[in-house]
């Protein structure tokens, strides 16, 4: 891991995001504080992984579903895609209606 001034970041811009593929992480700093980091995801499944662990409005939605299931409000894996594939059903029902 190599930590890097925003200037030197902003000067070397290629370089940093060259050494984030080749030898892993660059912590950027700003007055000695780190205040971004660059990485380079492995593919495109990486990148998700990397966004939604980083995004409040999904990890409200985990917390939201665990706390469900803590309660007893789980369903189970075969109840889910039934359900699922009964809103596919109606949904297309529904526009068949529509038009």
């Amino acid at each position: 891991m190599r930590v890097a001034s925003l200037a030197e970041v902003k000067a070397k811009l290629s370089m940093y995001l060259k050494e984030a593929k080749e030898s892993g992480p660059v912590v950027i700093t700003r007055n000695g504080r780190a205040v971004a980091v660059i990485l380079a995801p492995a593919d495109d499944d990486d990148l998700e992984r990397l966004l939604l662990s980083r995004s409040p409005r999904f990890q409200a939605l985990l917390n939201k579903s665990r706390e469900s299931i803590r309660a007893g409000r789980a369903v189970s894996h075969e109840e889910f895609w039934n359900n699922l594939q009964q809103r596919s059903t109606d949904s297309s029902n529904a526009e068949g209606c529509h038009q």
